[in-house]
């Protein structure tokens, strides 16, 4: 493997893993139909955005929906954990989710101007960071440069369905932790909760909980990062107390009232945005502070959110 960046991540992921990665970017790069959860790709459409936004266009919502990218809301969202160690009471994380930081670059200036001035701990990030599927990784970097310059450390982040595993040197050389199938120990006065992170789940579905949590206590608190909710299921039955996630833009272009038209997730409609439990595990899906396909939100603005931890 003569490649630099993959060897590369053959030394950083093990070389099942970035092998399984790889070998699936450059068989399905811009598959429409097929592979992963859904059978169909609108992402990886070629005409998509552009019939979109002709739509949008003729039925005159484009330029309010555009402007409506530039709204940031930031959210802020109480987690009552019955087991959370007392050092972390009141512990703040920061969840930014599908950026899609290429696509649309007045917003990309409103989120930092938003995180700017906000108060927090730690920051995650799930997923997302490119706006394309395929192509050049360079411009999502570039752009996710000027952001990290407002974030504050320690950062963590997981892989989205429209990100290159490609993409994994240059942000950690950033400062961003990235967790593919990985857990990060986070200490706190002599007390710890463990972040779990794993790899896209939706598209190419190489996430491993089993992996990803194997050197975590029993007895610990856990927060999984994941790109999508549509590993609720497995993680709640694998006893995660809290997962962040998005990936579903909460519909991004929604019916008056936040009705999505679709959610691109096989979900149940109650996880599609916002706070959710499922058993004993509580859930975030983020609805995205940018943008998909198109830079447009239609009764969906977008969102950074303020995660503060509470003992239940």
């Amino acid at each position: 493997m003569s490649d630099p960046i993959e060897q590369q991540l053959e030394q950083r992921l093990g070389r099942i893993h970035a092998r399984q990665r790889l070998g699936i970017e450059a068989e399905h790069e811009q598959r429409v139909f097929g592979g992963g959860i859904n059978f169909f790709h609108p992402e990886n459409w070629y005409s998509a955005h552009a019939l979109i936004a002709y739509v949008l266009r003729l039925l005159g919502l484009y330029e309010r929906g555009h402007r409506n990218t530039l709204a940031i809301q930031v959210r802020h969202n109480d987690v009552s954990l019955a087991r959370l160690p007392p050092a972390f009471d009141g512990y703040r994380l920061l969840h930014l989710s599908d950026l899609h930081a290429d696509l649309n670059p007045p917003a990309m200036s409103a989120i930092a101007e938003h995180v700017a001035g906000l108060a927090y701990d730690a920051c995650v990030m799930t997923g997302d960071f490119r706006a394309q599927t395929y192509g050049d990784c360079a411009p999502a970097l570039d752009a996710m440069r000027g952001l990290l310059t407002q974030l504050k450390q320690p950062v963590y982040a997981v892989l989205g369905n429209h990100d290159s595993v490609r993409m994994l040197p240059g942000l950690e050389a950033m400062g961003v932790r990235v967790l593919m199938n990985e857990q990060q120990r986070i200490t706190r006065g002599g007390q710890a909760i463990h972040l779990v992170g794993i790899d896209d789940p939706h598209y190419y579905r190489v996430d491993s909980l089993a992996m990803a949590g194997r050197d975590v206590p029993d007895d610990a608190v856990t927060i999984l990062l994941a790109h999508t909710p549509e590993v609720y299921r497995q993680a709640a039955h694998a006893g995660f107390d809290l997962l962040l996630c998005g990936h579903t833009h909460g519909g991004q272009i929604c019916l008056p009232g936040g009705i999505p038209l679709t959610l691109d997730a096989r979900i149940p409609r109650r996880l599609g945005a916002g706070a959710w439990r499922h058993g004993g595990m509580q859930g975030y899906t983020s609805v995205g502070a940018g943008s998909c396909i198109v830079p447009v939100r239609l009764n969906c603005p977008p969102e950074v959110v303020v995660h503060r931890l509470r003992r239940g």
